[in-house]
């Protein structure tokens, strides 16, 4: 059970944001819950590239092939989905002000420009 207990924890982060994501009346409330339906795939990046008792993937005194080492490839991933999740929120909330200042309002409903 605790081999899949952070795969379910990404799964519950994931829905919980797409539940907010789809029962938002609010911009800003929606970009929110994008970033925690994209905070699932830190959990889910962690859990792939987690071992059991292996250490850093670095030059030490340890003899090559000794103990298993964590794959570093997983790490730098994560790493540069915080940079792009980052970006991405801060692109949206400068177009959500964007849509306020236009139209005066952040509630998708009463956006009767953007209906098809």
């Amino acid at each position: 059970m605790t081999d899949v207990l952070p795969y379910l924890v990404a799964v519950w982060v994931f829905l919980a944001g797409c539940y907010g994501l789809a029962t938002s009346r609010n911009l800003i409330h929606a970009v929110g819950c994008l970033s925690v339906c994209q905070s699932a795939t830190y959990v889910l990046l962690l859990a792939v590239g987690y071992r059991d008792e292996a250490t850093a993937p670095v030059f030490s005194d340890i003899e090559p092939g000794s103990r298993p080492v964590v794959d570093p490839v997983v790490q730098a991933l994560a790493l540069t989905d915080v940079v792009v999740g980052a970006t991405v929120t801060a692109l949206l909330l400068a177009l959500v002000i964007q849509v306020a200042k236009r139209h005066g309002t952040v509630d998708p409903d009463e956006l009767s420009e953007l209906r098809g």
